[in-house]
């Protein structure tokens, strides 16, 4: 009886997540659906399978306890085609009101038939943001009834570049209530969700796994772009009084190229490859070729490698990049020697489309990674889109005196100036790695 006595869902709607199987509400659908009821905009923060869709998926149908109209009445935005499909799926196990009518938009050749549904009756749209938004233009999508807007996975929608149609049909309906549910919150969805998101209720969920691996002490720098990436990694390598030993992970050869690049203007040989491509670059075979050098502090390696390293005896390893398969990442972090004197220390970098892929990550490991303050003097690089527009701004100037991408700094040395906001315990431990 949690779903009726509880989150207040009518009793055909009861009946048919009984019928489905649902023995008891999940944490966040105990957290969302009755605020959904309750007509509250909301903003749900929850991992993938901790029943999003079937928490708004009850909370529409709960809506139509009356003999539907045929407008759209409510409005569902999901990133994808194939997302449309699994939406209608869930409305479709849980509804026992035939008489609703639920149309689908997304892309396909021609939008001709998928007009045509609409104007024959929909009370639910399911859409993807940029059919939607086409549909609307050409006059063919009826928001004027819409009084309950959904964004699902909406830090996907940011990762797309879905932004503007998203905004757009927001903007485009009238007073009503507006939900979105999405893995992560970061600086790029909130300025996506500024424009129609008024005072939502923030409701969060973590749900880990129930024995967390044994990891090494691990750190997340969440920065803007790759430019302040390549700053903060020569920010901290050329302090080589701390930063002793370092392996810097990266998933291409380009970008190995470009973080070379930059490392070597200051460190020269100090800097190298593993298996480098060509005979004339600094390299190692071998990680413990790498770890007996004693001139050599970086080594530079490629995911698309997807090759198994032992860490262990290093006291650095940065992720300047998450590798496309999260097990390779969490193959790195475990410590398989929990009990060696050697420490290590594990330090991710991540932008803000990259903090969804995070938390999958602390999700599979059990374990939070602690976020660390971006040092003071870090410089951070505007955007791609915010320089053109600075630059349109601004007559053309001399770039003598502009910051160079991977400088990160002025000409003094890193360890002359530590002002890197670490906690008195972080610092304790990355003194100690000055040993190794």
């Amino acid at each position: 009886m949690v779903w009726f006595e509880k989150l207040k869902l009518n009793k055909q709607l009861v009946r048919s997540v009984n019928e489905a199987g649902f023995a008891n509400p999940t944490e966040l659908q105990l957290k969302t659906l009755a605020r959904i009821v309750g007509g509250q905009d909301i903003i749900a923060v929850a991992p993938e399978g901790a029943g999003k869709t079937t928490a708004y998926v009850l909370g529409v149908l709960n809506r139509f306890n009356y003999a539907p109209e045929g407008v759209p009445k409510v409005l569902i935005l999901v990133p994808e085609k194939d997302q449309v499909f699994g939406v209608i799926e869930q409305f479709d196990r849980l509804n026992k009101n035939k008489s609703i009518k639920i149309v689908g938009l997304y892309v396909a050749p021609g939008v001709e038939a998928q007009m045509d549904a609409l104007a024959d009756g929909a009370d639910i749209v399911v859409a993807t943001p940029d059919r939607a938004r086409a549909i609307y233009l050409k006059l063919g999508l009826n928001l004027n009834k819409v009084d309950l807007f959904i964004v699902d996975d909406a830090d996907l929608m940011v990762k797309k570049g879905l932004q503007l149609p998203v905004v757009e049909l927001a903007n485009s309906i009238g007073r009503g209530q507006h939900l979105v549910f999405t893995e992560v919150i970061h600086s790029k969805l909130e300025k996506m969700l500024a424009p129609f998101m008024n005072q939502p209720a923030i409701i969060e969920v973590e749900e880990l796994a129930e024995a967390p691996l044994q990891t090494y002490p691990q750190l997340l720098y969440n920065v803007p772009n790759f430019g302040t990436k390549l700053n903060l990694l020569n920010l901290f390598l050329y302090d080589d009084e701390v930063f002793t030993k370092t392996v810097v992970f990266v998933n291409t050869q380009a970008t190995a190229d470009k973080v070379y690049k930059s490392l070597h203007s200051r460190l020269r040989d100090a800097v190298a490859y593993l298996n480098p491509k060509f005979f004339d670059t600094s390299g190692f075979k071998s990680v413990e070729d790498f770890k007996a050098a004693e001139n050599s502090r970086v080594l530079i390696v490629t995911n698309e490698n997807n090759e198994t390293i032992d860490l262990n005896g290093v006291p650095f390893f940065i992720h300047f990049d998450l590798p496309a398969e999260n097990e390779l990442f969490i193959e790195r972090i475990t410590n398989n020697q929990p009990n060696s004197d050697d420490e290590t220390l594990a330090i991710t970098f991540a932008t803000d489309i990259e903090l969804s892929q995070v938390k999958k990550i602390e999700q599979a490991t059990g374990k939070k990674i602690a976020p660390a303050t971006l040092p003071e003097e870090l410089v951070i690089e505007k955007d791609t889109k915010a320089k053109k527009e600075e630059a349109e701004k601004k007559p053309a100037k001399s770039n003598q005196d502009a910051p160079i991408v991977g400088a990160a700094f002025h000409e003094k040395k890193a360890a002359n100036a530590k002002t890197y906001n670490y906690s008195s315990g972080q610092k304790a431990k990355m003194n100690n790695k000055r040993k190794h």
